[in-house]
């Protein structure tokens, strides 16, 4: 770790815990500054917050109050979760304290570099094979960030012969100063998290500041298919690595004759690639070019392609129970998400999906239905969901309360032969904590099929 003294004595507020806020606040503290936290949750039900007052850190918890910021902090480290129209945000913007989140903290102290992927969809799998090639490839990579361990936690570890591999959100990187890493991957952009942004063109701008930093000496990779990541990549500093599925590239990665190709090498050939998925095939040719560029062998590279069958809730195969195979897409937490899952099926599918409001209608998976043989709903938006199936000629609709009662309900509505799939196109927050909590609700319903 690099022992930087920018925050010695300085006074900063960690301003919202969860794993990201202790990780920061205990490495500013190592750091020599004083740091005080904020964070809503009651002390007496607070254990990390307990757990940092007794490092002698300053803690207030309960609630944000905003008179705070009157104590003179230089910085503020927020939680990615608080939103900028949070009032304590407001003010601190009003009172011109800089505001960053723990991942710049973590590229300040690190002596390894980073690769860094970002975009709406297919950030966890891309994430997870380019940690796989590295490895494969001898290259001592780490995992971070949405993924893995906090970011702060791995840099404080990491050495320059390591590299970080780290999924980053767009609350993440708005909150970035210094942030630059060796390589950076844009997976794609559609129309997210507009409850937070506000606006879709802020929540581009957030993505577009995983390149801001970037020079001539590092790579941006970016998906070619999409206008609008390649106005991001046109602004950009950095060396531009393009990936395609629909054409070939010149210096990128692409699908030619059946076969993964970078550059004129080619690398593998589909029938050999075991993810599921066209959809994962922007995944698979951004993870090509991290991996080639990163240094990583052909072989090392087909090797992860020829054994890599999905990250956990994403796209997961689980079972096969009386002929219908189960698979967990529990992640799958918009529309997109789950109309590429359903894509990846060529059998009738029995849907699982339902979860929280956001205020949107499901009209954009109409077109996806074709396949879907029935339809088991569940959560706030089970209603919206289910207009739409009826008005794609799904048959086979059946509401219940949670998750757990979803599974055997639509073991009886299939057959063997079927696909059953858990692709919410939902948040999980209305019933569950996390949509990990609702995957693993998921896989153990399925095991307790008779």
């Amino acid at each position: 770790m690099k022992q930087i003294k920018k925050y010695y004595h300085k006074k900063i507020l960690v301003l919202g815990l969860a794993k990201s806020g202790v990780s920061a606040a205990s490495l500013l503290h190592r750091l020599g500054a004083f740091v005080t936290v904020n964070d809503m949750k009651p002390l007496s039900e607070n254990p990390a917050a307990q757990g940092l007052l007794e490092q002698g850190i300053t803690v207030i918890c309960g609630d944000h109050p905003v008179e705070l910021l009157d104590e003179g902090f230089e910085l503020i480290v927020k939680n990615p979760g608080i939103p900028y129209h949070n009032p304590m945000v407001e003010r601190a913007l009003e009172k011109g304290i800089p505001i960053i989140t723990e991942v710049e903290l973590a590229y300040q102290v690190s002596e390894a570099p980073f690769v860094a992927i970002t975009g709406t969809n297919g950030k966890t799998t891309t994430t997870t094979l380019v940690h796989e090639m590295l490895s494969e490839g001898g290259k001592a990579p780490l995992i971070a960030g949405n993924i893995g361990t906090v970011a702060a936690d791995v840099a404080q570890e990491a050495t320059e012969d390591n590299i970080i591999v780290i999924e980053l959100s767009s609350f993440q990187l708005m909150g970035i100063d210094q942030f630059n890493p060796l390589i950076a991957i844009i997976t794609n952009l559609y129309e997210a998290h507009i409850d937070y942004h506000g606006k879709l063109i802020e929540y581009w701008k957030a993505k577009a500041n995983i390149t801001k930093n970037q020079t001539g000496a590092e790579y941006l990779i970016v998906n070619v298919d999409q206008e609008q990541v390649v106005e991001i990549a046109k602004r950009s500093k950095a060396r531009m690595i393009p990936f395609s599925t629909k054409k070939m590239v010149d210096n990128g990665a692409y699908v030619k004759d059946g076969a993964i190709w970078f550059i004129a090498e080619k690398i593998i050939d589909l029938k050999d690639i075991v993810l599921p998925g066209e959809h994962n095939l922007e995944n698979i040719l951004s993870s090509v070019a991290a991996a080639k560029l990163s240094g990583v062998t052909n072989e090392a590279i087909f090797k992860v392609l020829n054994s890599f069958n999905g990250v956990k809730h994403r796209l997961q195969f689980i079972a096969e129970k009386g002929g219908r195979k189960f698979y967990n897409d529990s992640k799958a937490t918009n529309i997109l998400a789950t109309s590429k899952a359903l894509a990846a099926f060529k059998e009738p599918v029995v849907l699982l999906a339902g979860g929280l409001d956001r205020g949107n209608e499901f009209d954009e998976l109409f077109p996806h239905l074709e396949q879907v043989k029935a339809l088991v709903t569940f959560g706030e938006t089970a209603g919206k969901i289910e207009r739409v199936a009826r008005e794609a000629g799904i048959k086979s609709i059946i509401r219940v309360d949670n998750v757990e009662k979803a599974v055997p309900a639509a073991f009886e509505l299939s057959s063997p032969g079927d696909v059953v799939l858990l692709s919410p196109a939902c948040a999980s927050w209305d019933q569950y904590k996390t949509f990990e909590v609702r995957g693993d609700i998921f896989i153990e319903a399925v095991h307790k099929l008779k």
